[in-house]
């Protein structure tokens, strides 16, 4: 007869009562239920060196309706049929010659696609160090030889009772994770037309096309990947530089609009553009805005009021993309590398944009004068790196200009 322990016993009764929680069986049984499920589908592998052991334990099995066996009495080949086959459950003799029912068992826990399948070891051995080592390595259970067939079935249909969970919970997983995915996608598309509008409403009046938030969004993202950005970071700088210039939504038309050269009062309102963008991005407190005026170095505060990447970064770029390296630009007059890196990249990108785009005070220059006037600004207006790898980017940059030009620009 079965050896059999309390342990056992009460594993048992354990996965019975899962069975039928999962199951929603009401008060049928959950071997009943799993002889049902699994009699025509379940694929159930005998290993043993003795055939006759194979045959006994496939007779009693077949008896309640089980049909899909895999055997072999070969135990060198076994690895290689439970990779190939997948079967729902291994049924395992110890000793065996060339390799043993625990080398197999090792093996199997060792690969990541096997260490799954339930194993239930057949063994005339009473060692309790065999026992202990097999449920070491992941064995199910344990039958004596010679095989009760009522244990032999209560063993069996338990131990595709919880197989047939725990395929359940990966299904669910996998599910889950797909519809996660879907949901992150949405969630991440949805942003991104969020911060597109949002960016084009400050550019809407001034250029009515939005392109010329694209192109400066995709021209930093060229410039970045020469300068070694990490993958991870450019969706996020394309993104939040495509809100450099949303503070324009407070700049009145008659500025934007005007087709002649602004004067000292309207040029220092064109100016408060940059600090009205900061405040639509990342609101301060009045005591805040008083610091970050007192001090260059304040201006990093900035990054720290709101919990999303994309508008910390915007809001950086938003305060820092007319500041020149010089320190002569606007709005802190910072200078060199007290200018945020991301600031420093939307600079080169803007004015490359605005020399190569018609303005209503001006048509667009050729890409060659465009280019000269970079070069003029290169260590006075533009970080010198910063320019190099913009032109060492130059055909992917003219690639992105022609695909979005404007109508007044060709």
């Amino acid at each position: 007869m079965i050896q059999t322990n309390s342990i056992t016993d009460l594993a048992d009764a354990a996965v019975n009562g899962l069975a039928l929680l999962t199951c929603g069986l009401g008060e049928r049984s959950a071997p009943a239920f799993c002889e049902t499920k699994h009699a025509r589908t379940a694929r159930i592998m005998i290993v043993d060196d003795e055939m006759i052991n194979i045959e006994i334990v496939k007779a009693y099995l077949e008896e309640e309706g089980f049909t899909n066996f895999l055997t072999t009495t070969d135990s060198s080949t076994a690895i290689e049929k439970v990779t190939t086959q997948k079967p729902d459950i291994l049924l395992l003799d110890i000793n065996m010659p060339h390799i043993s029912g625990l080398e197999i068992l090792e093996l199997m826990r060792s690969k990541k696609d096997l260490k799954m399948i339930p194993a239930i070891v057949l063994t005339a051995s009473n060692d309790p160090d065999v026992k202990l080592k097999a449920l070491r390595l992941g064995a199910s259970d344990f039958l004596a030889k010679p095989v009760d067939p009522s244990e032999l079935m209560l063993r069996v249909q338990n131990v595709l009772a919880v197989k047939a969970y725990q395929d359940h919970l990966a299904d669910y997983s996998e599910q889950l994770e797909k519809q996660v995915m879907i949901r992150t996608q949405e969630l991440v598309l949805s942003r991104q037309e969020a911060i597109h509008c949002l960016a084009r409403a400050g550019e809407y009046r001034d250029d009515d096309t939005g392109h010329h938030v694209t192109r400066v969004g995709r021209y930093s993202r060229v410039i970045a990947v020469e300068l070694g950005y990490d993958a991870n970071d450019l969706d996020l700088l394309e993104q939040a530089a495509q809100l450099h210039d949303v503070g324009k939504i407070g700049i009145p038309d008659a500025i934007l609009h005007k087709p002649g050269k602004l004067d000292p009062q309207e040029f220092d309102l064109m100016r408060s553009h940059c600090t009205i963008g900061r405040k639509i991005i990342n609101p301060l407190t009045e005591e805040e805005s008083i610091r970050l005026q007192s001090h260059a170095s304040v201006g990093m505060q900035i990054m720290g009021s709101t919990n999303s990447p994309v508008l910390k970064l915007a809001s950086v770029i938003a305060a820092s993309h007319h500041e020149k390296w010089d320190g002569s630009g606007y709005p802190l007059g910072i200078s060199g590398d007290d200018i945020p890196l991301e600031g420093r990249i939307v600079a080169v990108a803007d004015v490359f944009d605005a020399l190569s785009s018609a303005r209503p005070y001006k048509k667009a220059f050729s890409i060659e004068k465009c280019l000269e006037i970079l070069k003029e600004g290169r260590g006075s207006h533009f970080d010198a790196d910063v320019l190099d790898a913009f032109l060492r980017r130059f055909d992917e940059i003219l690639a992105i200009h022609d695909e979005y030009l404007d109508p007044d620009s060709e």
